[in-house]
This record gives C-alpha cells, sequence and structure tokens, in this order.
C-alpha cells in the first residue's frame, strides 16, 4: 500500500541523496542541488515551520518520494504543491498518482485549503500527466521562467479547487482502491 506519513529524522539522508540524483534533480525547478548543509537547514525547516509541511511517500514502508505544501499560512488558503518520486522503483507504478490523491485529501480535508497550485517543468510530461490524472488544471504557462543548468526552462502552471477536489475525490480513490495501490 501506498501511504504518506510525517517526516522522521532519518528521512533527512534520504531526501539529500535522492536530491542528488541526476534523475530526481533535472526536474527541480527551485535551486540547484543544496549543500549538505543547506539540505539539513531546509529538512528542519520543513518539520518545525507552520508556513510548511512535508510527508514522505511510502510503499510497504518503504520511502519511495517526497511530497510537500509551503505558504501554508498565507489568509488566502492556498499553498505550493511540490513532489517527487526518489525512488527509481515507484516510477510508472501508480505511486505518484496515488501520494497526489492522499496528499490532495491532507490539503483539503485535513488542512482546510482553497486551492492547491504547482509549477512544473513544461518537458516534464509524467508529472504532468500525473497531475492532470489528479484533477490539477492547467492555469499558465511561462515561458524561460526558470534556470536550469544556465539554460532557461519552461514552466507550466497548475493548480485544484477544493471545490473540483470534492467532485474528483471518491472515484480517484476507489479506483487507486480497486487496484490495491491504497487503503478503502
Amino acid at each position: 500500500m501506498i501511504e504518506l506519513r510525517d517526516l522522521l529524522d532519518e528521512d533527512e539522508a534520504t531526501l539529500f541523496q535522492w536530491r542528488s540524483e541526476p534523475e530526481v534533480d533535472r526536474w527541480m525547478s527551485d535551486a540547484d542541488l543544496p549543500s549538505r548543509e543547506a539540505h539539513a537547514v531546509w529538512f528542519r525547516a520543513l518539520r518545525s515551520d507552520p508556513d510548511m509541511r512535508g510527508w514522505m511517500i511510502t510503499r510497504g514502508g518503504a520511502p519511495m518520494g517526497l511530497l510537500t505544501l509551503t505558504g501554508l499560512t498565507s489568509h488566502h488558503r492556498r499553498a505550493s504543491w511540490n513532489w517527487f518520486l526518489g525512488s527509481a522503483e515507484a516510477r510508472g507504478r501508480g505511486v505518484g498518482r496515488a501520494a497526489q490523491v492522499l496528499g490532495l485529501d491532507h490539503a483539503f480535508q485535513e488542512l482546510g485549503l482553497h486551492k492547491v497550485f504547482a509549477e512544473v517543468m513544461a518537458d516534464n510530461d509524467a508529472a504532468l500527466k500525473a497531475q492532470s490524472a489528479a484533477g490539477f488544471r492547467r492555469e499558465g504557462y511561462l515561458r524561460g521562467h526558470v534556470l536550469k543548468d544556465g539554460q532557461p526552462r519552461d514552466v507550466v502552471l497548475l493548480g485544484i479547487l477544493a471545490s473540483e477536489w470534492s467532485e474528483l475525490r471518491e472515484a480517484a480513490r476507489r479506483a487507486l482502491s480497486d487496484a490495491h495501490l491504497i487503503a478503502a
């Protein structure tokens, strides 16, 4: 089963290892690979800052990736959504799709958000497909929006509203449960 669990101290090293891998780093639009020390500072903030929340994506208890929400203290009740699969064995097996459904439940039911939005590299077909399948809609396209390895890259803006998730939730959860990816 795929689950989201709160972050543990030992996850910091796993996340840094994943973040250091070229297959993961190539889709990171936020910044260049951080130093070990900067990563540790970010991880501590992710676990303690009320404006941020993160979960380890697990399959059968084994870490597979990370899902985060930032901007939680905004009076707009919206947050920025980021996720990645660090474990190569998780990719293409429904782990990302299941993690997003579980994450949207956290965002809208537990945290009471009105909207979740994301920036995805325009050529990251797998992430765009997964987020579209979870109900995210394309809201914009930013040309040359980020620099990655010194090169400008385009970004797609995606978003989903709580009301949209409410309409999609039951069918999305049922499909994943029927596929034995998440608990009923």
